[in-house]
């Protein structure tokens, strides 16, 4: 499980045996959900935060805190996604402990 990124106590990974979509996942404490990036050519067209099977999803102020990381780091997180996943490569991991705007 690729741990890529860590915001404000919300750590974002992958797991290691995923598919496409591109995805990520995030979890703060019990909760977690999942957000797929649709691409068209070559461009973030969408971002989708879906729930997961199983687990209580995020909500309130750390779910709009996972947004506002997604808007800002999409395009890192899918660089990390190819590297890992197309062209194995280890993925660094990103501690990021100030708030974003």
């Amino acid at each position: 499980m690729p741990k890529i990124f860590e915001y404000l106590g919300i750590l974002v990974f992958f797991y290691s045996n995923e598919h496409e979509p591109i995805h990520v996942y995030a979890k703060k404490g019990d909760f977690e959900s999942k957000a797929e990036f649709y691409i068209v050519n070559g461009v973030i067209s969408e971002i989708k935060i879906t729930n997961i099977a199983g687990a209580r999803p995020l909500k309130g102020k750390v779910l709009k805190d996972f947004e506002i990381f997604l808007e800002k780091f999409a395009d890192k997180i899918v660089e990390k996604w190819i590297s890992y996943f197309v062209y194995h490569k280890d993925v660094d991991f990103e501690k990021i402990t100030k708030r974003l705007k």
